[in-house]
């Protein structure tokens, strides 16, 4: 039986592809190894949204580069799709001669063509409906790509338009998940609330959470990742009212400067921002939500990280994932912007967000102690089963249940990362 090894890295959006491109594997009788040494097929699944990633995607590629000259034991193919992989590909392999194949975002026939002939797999593929390997939560893309072009942001010029899959089509594949154990679905987009704008009707995700709701088995809804301007009434509402999905939104602020912001093409102003989380907040006063944050931008000022800084402590965020700008080739802020502030700088401001954002967290999570959350057993490490609350807090517990199963933990002790507690009954016996 031929063997294949995934390695990905990225976004949830990469996860979710290589979860499919292995189900497609598997569907036509290949077999998973954890050893890259050991398979016929390597697959690097990259990421070039940050320069340390894409840094990550390159030192792998060249420790993989023994097993295709050793001379003796398995020669694999090997296979480099995501975002790394554009529309023209003689830079790649000019570099990286030994790969076999370079495929991009969501191209998973590219891949699996590459290693089996057309008359063994019926020649195309699209794995989206292939069922995925279940554990208790899965991840299913319901929008590829972006049209909102940000200056600093390589996403649409690899994953291309948005491109929204059929409330049909999404259904079905949750429902297949659900019938093989997954209790947890977060629908994906890179930006999620454009979910629908260019089907026919236009449904919007707020249709596409009611047409999933009431499957039978399914217990929890999440979504990623959202963008505030299609941050809609009706979806805020919708998460409100319908009890499966979880009230945790990762709306990116990104700069808390107006002029940052337009001059990353973010599309919306600081008012406007706020105006999203008011609603949130006021509708959903329990609600979890994180930003992402980039610091250091082109032209960032100290008094423009400063207004950063001031609205993290004043909007005080659950989460939030912070990075240093790093010019990606291709986008608008490379080919027009000047990457001006010092990395020195970078780093320092970014450390200053850190710290700033685990006291908030610390605070924030303080509240919950000595409560009782619904808890999702995702798996166990040690003596301890792990899970997450509905808004997304991780927690380490004693207790006697399985994966997939909904407990009530009381939460002993908390930190700006994650609880410890003891279980205390299933909230849902499965």
């Amino acid at each position: 039986m031929p063997r294949y090894h995934i390695w990905t890295v990225g976004c949830q959006m990469n996860e979710a592809d290589s979860a499919k491109l292995a189900a497609g594997l598997q569907r036509l009788g290949w077999e998973e190894t954890p050893r890259p040494e050991e398979a016929d097929l390597v697959v690097l699944n990259t990421c070039v949204v940050r320069q340390k990633a894409e840094q990550r995607g390159i030192s792998k590629l060249g420790a993989l580069r023994h097993l295709k000259e050793r001379s003796n034991g398995r020669r694999p193919k090997i296979a480099v799709m995501g975002c790394m992989v554009g529309l023209r590909t003689d830079g790649l392999l000019k570099r990286f001669p030994f790969v076999d194949v370079f495929a991009r975002p969501q191209a998973f026939s590219d891949v699996l063509t590459a290693v089996m002939p057309q008359e063994a797999t019926g020649g195309e593929f699209w794995p989206e409906s292939f069922p995925q390997t279940p554990g208790p939560t899965a991840y299913v893309p319901v929008i590829h790509g972006c049209n909102k072009f940000c200056t600093f942001c390589i996403v649409p010029y690899r994953r291309g338009r948005e491109r929204s899959r059929p409330i049909a089509e999404v259904a079905h594949e949750v429902e297949v998940l659900v019938a093989r154990g997954v209790k947890e679905v977060t629908l994906l987009g890179q930006t999620v609330e454009a979910y629908g704008h260019d089907l026919p009707h236009r449904p919007s995700l707020a249709d596409l959470f009611r047409a999933i709701h009431d499957i039978e088995g399914l217990e929890r809804i999440r979504f990623l990742t959202s963008y505030p301007k299609d941050m809609t009434d009706d979806i805020i509402r919708t998460v409100a009212e319908l009890p499966k999905v979880c009230e945790y939104f990762n709306i990116p602020i990104q700069s808390g400067d107006d002029t940052i912001l337009a001059r990353m093409r973010r599309g919306y102003t600081l008012s406007e921002y706020r105006d999203v989380v008011d609603k949130i907040r006021r509708w959903l006063p329990a609600a979890a939500i994180s930003t992402d944050v980039i610091v250091g931008f082109c032209g960032e000022t100290d008094e423009q990280f400063r207004r950063t800084h001031d609205l993290l402590a004043e909007l005080r965020f659950d989460k939030v994932h912070v990075a240093a700008y790093s010019p990606r080739p291709g986008t608008i802020a490379w080919r027009t912007l000047a990457d001006d502030v010092p990395q020195q700088v970078k780093m320092e401001r970014l450390h200053i967000i850190e710290e700033i954002q685990e006291g908030i967290a610390a605070e924030i999570n303080t509240r919950l102690q000595d409560t009782l959350q619904e808890v999702l057993v995702e798996g166990e490490k040690g003596d301890k089963l792990n899970g997450r609350t509905r808004s997304d807090k991780i927690v380490h517990f004693h207790g006697q249940a399985r994966p997939g199963d909904l407990v009530s933990v009381r939460i002993e002790k908390t930190s700006a990362w994650s609880f410890q507690g003891q279980q205390v009954a299933l909230a849902y016996p499965t």
